[in-house]
């Protein structure tokens, strides 16, 4: 059987192009570690990755979500939290001032205790985030949630002025966490507050006298209410926060799950790679010396 020469160049251009390019390609999964390089190469295989990519994109997005939650709710239930405890020694501090024993002085006395307590909880349920909004404002974020009116009488210049919307983040594949706080409710308390200083701050006043004992009896119920608010929601920020924790462990499982799937698929096995490799370049390296070889042959050559 004879070849002709532009047959014979074809036929050894074409494995040295089949050559080559299977060098490439094994180069190429050598060097990033991955088995797939191209869709095509394993279509099954690469659908599963992208699946399994997506995933893992929800999954970080969700932990992300998490974190900054998190984040969020344990600053807000500090800030309850000391509420609470202020309210305490104001609340101790009104006992005491119901004391039938207590002179005028020492009622008087008691007012910058208490109003420092009244700006101080003032202060702090107005208090703002790194972003510069307010914590406890619920949806409305640009607006302080207490608001003061100084012309109205004592007792009547506190208000609510933020609402009690939800914002509510997807902290999972169909499940949302309200990430955002109000203090509804607050105003009560600070207006009581507010009547109770103003009326300890009366010369010559009597706990005996009924008006009196009535403002300072409002008072202590308003401690009472205010208490109850924000350990009620310091305990359910608590639970969040729990929960949030181990949804966030179950994404850190479903996270491992997933990228020791997507190992397995992807990566490609460097042992097979490197012998593989190492044949096609052998063949490719034979086949250049028997192109040379065959190439300087003639027919005449003999003659």
């Amino acid at each position: 059987m004879r070849i002709s020469s532009t047959q014979y160049q074809a036929l050894m251009n074409q494995s040295l192009q089949k050559n080559q390019e299977r060098i490439t390609y094994l180069t190429q999964q050598g060097n990033n570690g991955y088995r797939i390089q191209v869709p095509s190469d394993d279509p099954i295989d690469s659908v599963r990755i992208s699946r399994l990519k997506r995933e893992e994109a929800a999954i970080d997005q969700y932990r992300d979500n998490i974190a900054a939650i998190s984040q969020r709710m344990s600053k807000s239930e500090g800030y309850l939290t000391n509420m609470v405890n202020d309210m305490n020694s104001g609340r101790d501090l009104l006992v005491w001032a119901a004391n039938g024993s207590n002179t005028p002085e020492d009622l008087n006395a008691m007012v910058t205790s208490l109003t420092s307590l009244r700006d101080s909880l003032l202060y702090t349920s107005n208090s703002i985030d790194q972003e510069g909004r307010y914590i406890f404002s619920g949806t409305a974020t640009d607006v302080a949630p207490i608001a003061y009116d100084e012309a109205a009488a004592p007792g009547a210049r506190y208000s609510y002025s933020g609402n009690t919307g939800d914002q509510n983040v997807v902290v999972a594949n169909g499940i949302t966490q309200v990430a955002n706080q109000n203090l509804q409710g607050m105003e009560d308390l600070l207006n009581k507050l507010d009547a109770t200083i103003a009326t300890l701050s009366a010369p010559g006043v009597d706990i005996s006298d009924p008006a009196v004992r009535s403002v300072v009896t409002a008072g202590l119920d308003g401690f009472d209410d205010g208490m109850n608010l924000l350990s009620s929601k310091v305990a359910v920020l608590g639970g969040q926060q729990n929960i949030l924790k181990t949804l966030d462990a179950n994404h850190a499982n479903v996270s491992l799950s997933n990228q020791t799937a997507l190992k397995e698929i992807s990566q490609v096995d460097i042992a097979t790679v490197a012998i593989e490799l190492n044949g096609y370049t052998t063949a490719l390296q034979a086949t250049y010396k028997a192109y040379s070889k065959i190439g300087n042959l003639s027919l005449f050559a003999a003659l």
